[in-house]
């Protein structure tokens, strides 16, 4: 037959002192009630509630929740079988006076206290549980230390008593300042709430607990509104919770199993310490019934409401941190989904924020297809002055053996003729994908077709001033009139401009690029010149054939009329200059595609200026006046 062991408990009201002992109950717990001055031995709850007539004060349930612990771990086949649990119930009122002598006394094991002195009992104490005052409590701390008795307590949070080399026997179900302080940090971020106030008793603990909260607050990036305190007061305060968790600690019955302990109660609710005795906590938030009458959502509490993605804050001059403006993100930056972003984030050179500026997204990757509007447009005008230019070079081979094609020399006609077929089709390599090849037939094809169309004008003109020297008497330069002249300055000139080319291209050859920065939010691919200098070589060389050949056309404008082919060609190279002169400006002004477009626009623009001026005349002389066309008239 096994023996029952006893276990007693004492309970005041400020103090709770839970000592194990045999047959009798001892237990120390505070309460505004009147008991006998003797230590008094409380079984049953119905022994309890006979005992006391007046009101329940809230303190009371500190007791409830104590008495109700102890009846469940002695009813419990599982905690402590064969141990009974009994308490002693004591009130020291916030004396300290009352406090040592209650605590001598079970100490002692005897109504009259005596230092360093344990009287043999029946009963075994095995733990203290108190709700004393911080003060009191580390005071109360050092007795405990001394007979070496676990102290457990449920009201103080004091962060000096987290020292277990001054306090090895001292544990608490309540945070300590620091886990407290912490807790609330996580909890006010969790939640968002950056305005704070703090209320607090005016106590020393307290005031340090402020300090330590008031710097979480801040390191988190919350702004604390006030600090109020008002005059400690105990009498509203419910421990019933804690009290409950310390009897079921205390029944783990040795003190080394309390270092670093984890179990839970029988309402499933996990009791663990960490290394410095003390008790921790997690935020349960779908346990959290928010107080509002339509929605359940957290309450805000903020200075200034939350920047939404796309946004970032800006302190106001002058005030804390969390009262702040929500300024939009500059352009090119972003600020992602999380809100109130202190900075916005550059996107990548291939991406561009959204309309919303809340994530990046691809650039459009661009240039100047066949298929837009505008280059469709484009490429129906090349494709038409190429027709014209066709049907004009048609005419001109069909009416050869007249007057007025032979008189404005029909080979260097033609040459001029196919040169410009050739400026109109090269426009059309600049619309379109670049790649390498078109990259490099772009800019040479349009320097060398240019070249030779332009030394043709200008073997025209010098053709012109030379037969009009060579009919004069006595003139040596008759012997020089013929084709062959003609055909060696559009030779020579186009050789210039061909080796200009060549050592561009050998040198530092145009190539496909991606510009990222040419327009918002788009990748244009184009065609990177390789050498701008070599670019501008090409354009100078022109524009010096284009010079000499208006020079020379303007001083042979006043030529008889049977050469005045001058004027047109005079006027043609003023029409070609003015293009180009206004080409240079306008090519640099302008971003992305419509570079491009603007040098197709040059290119079809002079060309048809030539073509125009220069041969239109004559074929209205040829279809529609063909009785002007005679050596007569010429």
């Amino acid at each position: 037959m096994s023996m029952r062991r006893e276990l007693n408990f004492s309970v005041a009201e400020n103090l709770l002192l839970v000592h194990l002992c045999v047959k009798h109950r001892h237990a120390l717990f505070p309460y505004h009630h009147h008991l006998p001055p003797r230590a008094i031995c409380l079984r049953t709850w119905t022994e309890i509630r006979d005992r006391l007539h007046s009101p329940i004060s809230l303190h009371y349930y500190n007791f409830l929740a104590f008495v109700s612990a102890v009846e469940e771990i002695n009813n419990s086949s599982e905690l402590l079988p064969n141990l009974t649990l009994g308490f002693h119930i004591d009130n020291p009122y916030d004396n300290f006076y009352l406090m040592y002598r209650a605590a001598m006394n079970i100490f002692s094991g005897m109504d009259t206290g005596i230092p360093n002195y344990r009287c043999n009992t029946s009963s075994s104490l095995a733990a203290i549980l108190e709700g004393l005052p911080a003060e009191h409590s580390s005071q109360f701390s050092s007795l405990s230390t001394i007979y070496h008795y676990p102290q457990i307590s449920y009201t103080s949070g004091n962060l000096v008593m987290s020292d277990t080399v001054k306090f090895p026997y001292f544990y608490r179900t309540v945070p300590s300042e620091l886990h407290l302080c912490a807790g609330i940090v996580k909890l006010l971020k969790h939640f968002g709430w950056t305005w704070v106030g703090i209320i607090a008793s005016d106590d020393e603990n307290s005031m340090r607990a402020v300090q330590i909260l008031r710097e979480g607050i801040e390191q988190s990036g919350g702004c604390i509104d006030f600090i109020k305190t008002f005059s400690q007061s105990r009498s509203f305060l419910v421990h019933r919770d804690n009290v409950y968790k310390a009897i079921h600690i205390s029944s783990t019955k040795l003190h080394r199993y309390l270092k670093n302990q984890r179990f839970k109660n029988v309402l499933g609710e996990e009791i663990f310490f960490d290394e410095n005795a003390e008790q921790e906590f997690t935020i349960y938030e779908e346990l959290i019934t928010w107080n509002n009458t339509f929605i359940e959502e957290p309450l805000q509490s903020r200075c200034s409401p939350s920047c939404r993605p796309g946004f970032r804050k800006l302190t106001r001059e002058g005030k804390p941190v969390c009262c702040y403006d929500c300024i939009p993100c500059p352009q090119g930056e972003v600020s992602s989904q999380t809100v109130d972003m202190d900075a916005c984030t550059k996107c990548p050179e291939d991406q561009w924020p959204n309309q919303k500026k809340d994530a990046c997204i691809l650039k459009v990757i661009t240039f100047l297809t066949y298929e837009e509007p505008l280059g469709i447009t484009l490429t129906f005008i090349c494709i038409l002055l190429i027709l014209i230019n066709t049907v004009i070079l048609g005419i001109f081979i069909h009416y050869k053996d007249t007057p007025i094609v032979k008189a404005n020399n029909r080979e260097l006609s033609y040459i001029l003729l196919i040169s410009l077929i050739l400026c109109f089709l090269c426009s059309l390599v600049f619309i379109g994908h670049p790649d390498k090849m078109t990259c490099i037939l772009r800019q040479t094809a349009f320097g060398i077709s240019f070249s030779i169309a332009l030394s043709s004008i200008l073997a025209k003109t010098t053709t012109v001033v030379m037969a009009f020297h060579a009919t004069k008497p006595g003139s040596k330069l008759r012997k020089w009139m013929g084709s062959r002249i003609s055909i060696s300055i559009v030779l020579f000139c186009s050789l210039i401009q061909t080796v200009l080319c060549l050592a561009w291209l050998l040198t530092a050859p145009p190539f496909p690029y991606l510009n990222m920065r040419s327009e918002i939010g788009t990748i244009l691919t184009e065609c990177n010149e390789g050498s701008i200098v070599a670019f501008y070589c090409v354009l100078g060389y022109l524009g010096f054939l284009a010079g000499i050949s208006f020079i020379v056309a303007f001083l042979a404008r006043n030529l008889p009329d049977r050469f005045n082919e001058a004027k047109y060609i005079t006027f043609s190279m003023l029409v070609f200059c003015s293009v180009w002169i206004s080409f240079i400006p306008t090519y640099l002004s302008t971003k992305g595609k419509y570079t491009v477009a603007v040098e197709i626009f040059a290119i079809l623009a002079s060309s048809a200026g030539l073509l125009g001026c220069i041969f239109f005349p004559k074929c209205y002389v040829i279809l529609m006046r063909p009785e002007r066309n005679s050596r007569k008239c010429l």
